[in-house]
């Protein structure tokens, strides 16, 4: 046995054991994804992964009287006022994984609607920089986005069926002012249970008189199906899709404006 293999005891060196293909394929990916991650953090570090991202915050819903996605992502501060004044807790903060929009305010309708019947819609009179504003445009609107009727086909209305129940079930947290009950204070929509002979429940929880309704969908008399009509007053609080006791629900609300487009 020659000296060069031979440790400095005089043992003789064990010979290297060869990796399994398999191991190698182990060890190749857990490189790939730490490179992949140190990529990402460089990308985020030079600005370059919010610009990929900032197709995924143009699609988010923004408070009422949020301006042009592009001005809007601009002028926010995330001083997070709106999310403060918000009397139903419907506001939330964008993550880093939203990239530009990070700590910006969103709205999850399915989760919780925009209360739009709170007195003179308190995010907006409390954003300092005007990216929610009362002239958000030509018409003086103050509209989040519009509701469409995304699944016609399992609607209750349109099936002729009606609704006895809780519209979320009785762990759904979110909350709705029930005029009828209390004006001033929202109550947990668990809470409210229903028994209606036709689901009528976007129609009538709707805090936007005449912004949607039901219309017959033939003459016959004996006919009860009714079908959803989203009307030009919808403003986009997303009420009538918090409310859908479809999961997923019927009714969804489209953001007011995606990259210019209404």
């Amino acid at each position: 046995m020659s000296d060069e293999s031979k440790t400095a005891g005089g043992q003789a060196k064990k010979p290297k054991k060869r990796m399994s293909k398999r191991d190698r394929e182990r060890r190749r990916a857990l490189l790939l994804s730490f490179l992949t991650g140190g990529a990402m953090t460089g990308l985020a570090l030079a600005g370059y992964y919010p610009i990929l991202t900032y197709a995924k915050a143009g699609a988010r819903l923004r408070p009422p009287g949020a301006i042009e996605e592009r001005e809007f992502l601009a002028a926010c501060i995330k001083c997070g006022q709106c999310v403060q004044v918000c009397p139903v807790q419907a506001i939330k903060l964008d993550d880093f994984l939203d990239g530009f929009s990070n700590g910006v305010p969103r709205i999850d309708a399915r989760d919780q609607a925009c209360d739009f019947s709170c007195d003179a819609v308190q995010c907006v009179l409390a954003c300092p920089t005007g990216a929610l504003s009362h002239e958000v445009d030509l018409k003086d609107e103050v509209r989040m986005g519009i509701a469409k009727l995304t699944r016609p086909k399992a609607c209750l209305a349109r099936k002729g069926k009606g609704f006895k129940g809780l519209a979320r079930g009785a762990d759904f947290p979110g909350i709705h002012r029930y005029v009828k009950v209390d004006r001033w204070n929202p109550i947990r929509i668990a809470d409210h249970p229903y028994d209606l002979e036709l689901c009528d429940l976007c129609v009538r929880e709707c805090p936007i008189k005449g912004a949607i309704r039901l219309e017959s969908m033939s003459d016959d008399p004996a006919d009860k199906r009714k079908t959803p009509v989203v009307t030009d007053k919808c403003v986009g609080c997303g009420m009538c899709e918090m409310i859908c006791p479809v999961e997923p629900p019927c009714i969804e609300v489209l953001p007011r404006k995606t990259f210019g487009e209404v």
